[in-house]
Order: structure tokens, then C-alpha cells, then sequence
């Protein structure tokens, strides 16, 4: 009896291509080693288990070969597999949101410049973007590894050779300085926060999703999931780093159209309106999205008048 497929993915992007589930056979195809971990599930679906850091590694490769062309990928050891359907979201939403700007019409081309803040190790967001619209990325991290492992799925995979440039942030209280330069001109920032406000917070809150993802509990969150310090939690946990995030882009509202970043709890929102009140953002959005058990959203804000977002040249 042939498994049974998914059903469609109604709470992701229209144009996101993995709305429509996971075709293992076709992924096995794209990532023979995927096939050790693929199983049926009691409802009689091809899955993995998610909790296992190494499953969701091997579906990133196939995910990432079958629908971007990426044929080398691989991040160190414990560090974070990101979900890659719901970082597309962040993408095709934020194309949306330039083609506001643009006629309606999605800018696409190497010339559209884009700064990933916090780039990590799987570099998702430029390939993804660079695949899906042909835009170019600046991605920065604080982490030496990271950069390293970025460097290296772009030398090891020639379309990403001359679309992303990689910087280390030295330190780590700054998040737009000694990045954006004088001479820069992006279309949007973007980031993924670290959420959490300690390890003894992070590491609660990765044995929650383990528990949740395999229905029992767990003592050890460490060798299921990945993940490091700069990529999961900072001094004050997400609202401090948004907040820090928010006033430095006061000091640079000409050189990007748009400044954006996730915000996972809706608690947080009220506080950063008031933020952005504060630094006098011309335009706030807040794009709702939905990725599997759970909702997140961006937020985006510009110093530039409706007329000055009309007139920027992409």
C-alpha cells in the first residue's frame, strides 16, 4: 500500500514550493541518505522524527539540492537546523513587501542587496533568497564557526560564489555597526533573533519542543537538538536584541528601505511599537505567519515616507 501524502500547507506563503508537504521519494532521489531516516507514521504517512537533529539534516540536504540547486551543504555539529520552509516564508514575504515599492512587481536580480544579521551556519536565508529571486546578500554573524561553515557551502557551490559576501561581527553589543558602511544601500535587513534570555531559558525551552515533537519527556536536549549560545539566547532575550536592533537603525534610515526582523512572542509587540514610535519609523508592517505548531511574525519599519519608498531606486 502506497503511503499517503500530506495535505497542503494552507498557513504557508502562496509561492513557498514546500506548502504542499514533502514528496520523500522525489527528496530520497535528490539525498540518497535521507532514506535511513524516513518512516510511516501511525496515520500511515512518510515522515521523519524531527527531534533527530541528524533526520532533519539530511531532509535540509535534499530540500536544499531538490528545489535550490544546492549540491554541497553541511553545518558543524550542534549547531541549528533550521526549518527551511518557514525561513522561505521570510523570503517570498519580504518580496511582497518590495514589490510594494515596485508597482506591485517582486524586484528580483543581483542588485538587489539584502543584510542578513545573524547569517548562522547554514547560511539558509541567502541561499534560499538568492535561489528563489537572484538577490545578492551581505551575512554577518558573531560566531567564528559559523562564518567558517557558511564560507564553505558557498565556495562549494558556484552560484552562490559571487551573490553572498559573509562579515564577523567583532562584538557583539553592536549589531549594524562596521556593517553597514557609508557607501551602503540595502533593500531590507533581516534577522532571526535569539529568543531566549539564558541557557537555563534555551535549554527548557528546546526539551519543550523535543517533548512536544516526540510526545515524552527528555533529559537531554544537548545531543537532540542543535543549536548554540549566539544562535539561541542574549542578555535580555529577544526584545533587548530587537530593541538594540531598533535604535542603531535610526542612525542609518537612508540606507535601507526596509529593516526587518522575526518576533516569535506577540507579547513582545506592544513594547516594540512603542520603541518605534520613539525612533520616529516612518512605516511599521507586522506580517503574520504561520509555521507548523507554531505562529510567528515579522516586523518591518522604515524611515522613509511613502513617497521616499515610492522613488527608491532598486
Amino acid at each position: 500500500m502506497k503511503p499517503k501524502t500530506t495535505s497542503e500547507k494552507n498557513n504557508l506563503h502562496p509561492r513557498n514550493p514546500h506548502r504542499f508537504g514533502y514528496d520523500f521519494e522525489a527528496l530520497v532521489k535528490a539525498n540518497p541518505d535521507l532514506k535511513l531516516f524516513v518512516s510511516i507514521n501511525i496515520h500511515g504517512v512518510e515522515t521523519i522524527d524531527f527531534s533527530n537533529p541528524e533526520a532533519v539534516k539530511m531532509l535540509n540536504k535534499a530540500l536544499l539540492s531538490a528545489f535550490y540547486n544546492i549540491s554541497n551543504w553541511d553545518i558543524p555539529a550542534n549547531y541549528l537546523c533550521p526549518a527551511v520552509p518557514g525561513r522561505a516564508d521570510y523570503i517570498h514575504y519580504m518580496a511582497d513587501l518590495l514589490a510594494l515599492s515596485n508597482d506591485g512587481i517582486i524586484p528580483e536580480g543581483n542588485h538587489i542587496t539584502v543584510l542578513d544579521i545573524g547569517t548562522g551556519a547554514s547560511c539558509i536565508y541567502p541561499i534560499i533568497g538568492h535561489s528563489a529571486y537572484g538577490w545578492s546578500f551581505v551575512g554577518t554573524d558573531i560566531d567564528a564557526k559559523a562564518i567558517s561553515s557558511a564560507v564553505k557551502i558557498i565556495e562549494s557551490n558556484a552560484a552562490l560564489n559571487d551573490a553572498i559576501s559573509l562579515q564577523q561581527k567583532m562584538e557583539s553589543r553592536y549589531i549594524f555597526k562596521d556593517i553597514i558602511l557609508p557607501e551602503d544601500k540595502f533593500a531590507f535587513t533581516m534577522c532571526n533573533p535569539p529568543f531566549h534570555a539564558s541557557e537555563v531559558e534555551a535549554l527548557k525551552g528546546t526539551m519543550r519542543k523535543i517533548n512536544n515533537l516526540q510526545n515524552k519527556k527528555t533529559e537531554n536536549p544537548i545531543l537532540n537538538f542543535g543549536g548554540q549560545q549566539s544562535e539561541l539566547w542574549c542578555k535580555g532575550g529577544e526584545p533587548a536584541f530587537i530593541t538594540q536592533m531598533i535604535y542603531e537603525s535610526a542612525k542609518y534610515p537612508s540606507q535601507s528601505l526596509w529593516f526587518t526582523t522575526l518576533v516569535s512572542k506577540s507579547a513582545h509587540l506592544s513594547a516594540i511599537y512603542k520603541i518605534l514610535e520613539k525612533v520616529n519609523a516612518a512605516a511599521v508592517k507586522t506580517i503574520d505567519m504561520g509555521q507548523g505548531q507554531k505562529n510567528s511574525r515579522i516586523v518591518a519599519w522604515s524611515f522613509l515616507s511613502e513617497s521616499q519608498q515610492k522613488n527608491w531606486k532598486f
